[in-house]
């Protein structure tokens, strides 16, 4: 149940983007993929979500190799993901959203039908990121944080009930402002401590720090250094490349 990710190199053309990266995220880990701009962490978590192919490498999960696989074939076998930009149905109230997603594997005969569909398990997803009173809202109307709650529930719903899971979050925290990205960032860390494996992409530091139980840090399109957020904070090369010399380690403390 473990995602194993093994010399991981993408090359665009001449471009090295990531030039042989491994590391694993287990089951009730919560782990944080960061660097600086241009350093390979966006390119290597498209790899690992499916949209983009390996040049060689081999990403696996739960015991399965999954790189050669269509993102939908990898959510079949637990593995989810959200985009940086929160990714919902619009036109549906926010109840919509989860139950469409619950009942597409049954199948869903009329469209007519959604409304009476999966009730019960789409509140009590609603209930779990804490947007059951915003039930029969319209997704399009929310608030952009409860949206970013509402992509999280989502991407839940449309895993297998029964298995291993692997969220997948690209820049959750990004265009929250810091209370709210707190309160998710305590949403994911709470998922990961029920089980769930966690790999997530953030610029905010505060939504690194203090949440990772583990933090890899890319620079160049190599892991240079990896540990506990406390470990990576004191790392010479990590605090001159990327964090600066005057990022104070406090900020590493849970």
């Amino acid at each position: 149940m473990t995602l194993h990710v093994r010399q991981l190199v993408k090359h665009f053309g001449g471009v090295q983007a990531v030039k042989g990266v491994s590391f694993e995220v287990n089951p009730g880990e919560c782990v944080a993929l960061i660097g600086p701009n241009g350093a390979g962490k966006s390119t290597t978590f498209a790899c690992i979500a499916g949209q983009h192919s390996l040049t060689h490498g081999e990403v696996r999960w739960a015991g399965q190799r999954i790189d050669r696989l269509q993102p939908a074939q990898r959510q079949r076998l637990g593995v989810a993901r959200t985009f940086q930009v929160a990714q919902t149905f619009e036109a549906l109230t926010v109840l919509q959203n989860l139950q469409l997603l619950q009942a597409v594997p049954r199948g869903l005969r009329s469209w007519n039908r959604l409304n009476t569909s999966a009730v019960d398990a789409a509140l009590a997803r609603l209930a779990q990121v804490g947007l059951q009173e915003l039930a029969q809202a319209d997704a399009m109307d929310l608030p952009y944080g409860a949206k970013k709650r509402l992509e999280l529930a989502m991407a839940l719903a449309g895993l297998p009930p029964q298995g291993p899971r692997l969220l997948l979050l690209d820049e959750p925290a990004a265009g929250l402002a810091a209370p709210e990205r707190a309160e998710l960032m305590a949403l994911v860390k709470t998922l990961a401590h029920e089980g769930v494996a966690v790999l997530y992409t953030e610029h905010n530091m505060d939504a690194v720090f203090g949440v990772a139980d583990r933090v890899l840090v890319l620079i160049d399109g190599l892991l240079a250094a990896q540990g506990t957020p406390q470990e990576v904070a004191r790392d010479a090369t990590v605090r001159d490349r990327y964090l600066g010399r005057g990022f104070l380690v406090e900020h590493a403390h849970d």
